[in-house]
């Protein structure tokens, strides 16, 4: 995004965390939708592959888990900040130009 652009919708705040999010969200998504697939395979060859797939996912949930952590985007141990960050999330995104 232009930087420019960035400054006036505040985008230029939440971008790193919008990616690691939505990132997050999608590793989550790929490790569910790998268990259930492993769950009704019923080839051998397959559930090899899905395994590795499977467990490629959680390391990649993993390392974007700890990635928003050390960037202070995510506070899984500190309920509190969680939520405040959460709120302070929300009112940005709500005070964005439509």
């Amino acid at each position: 995004m232009n930087t420019i652009l960035e400054h006036l919708t505040g985008m230029n705040k939440l971008t790193d965390q919008i990616i690691a999010a939505d990132f997050l969200v999608s590793a989550k998504t790929s490790i569910i939708n790998y268990s259930a697939a492993l769950t009704e395979c019923a080839s051998a060859e397959i559930k090899t592959v899905l395994r590795k797939q499977l467990a490629e996912a959680i390391d990649t949930h993993g390392q974007i888990t700890d990635y928003m952590m050390q960037k202070g985007l995510y506070r899984p141990y500190f309920l509190d900040e969680q939520i405040r960050l959460d709120l302070a999330n929300a009112q940005t995104a709500l005070s964005l130009p439509s």
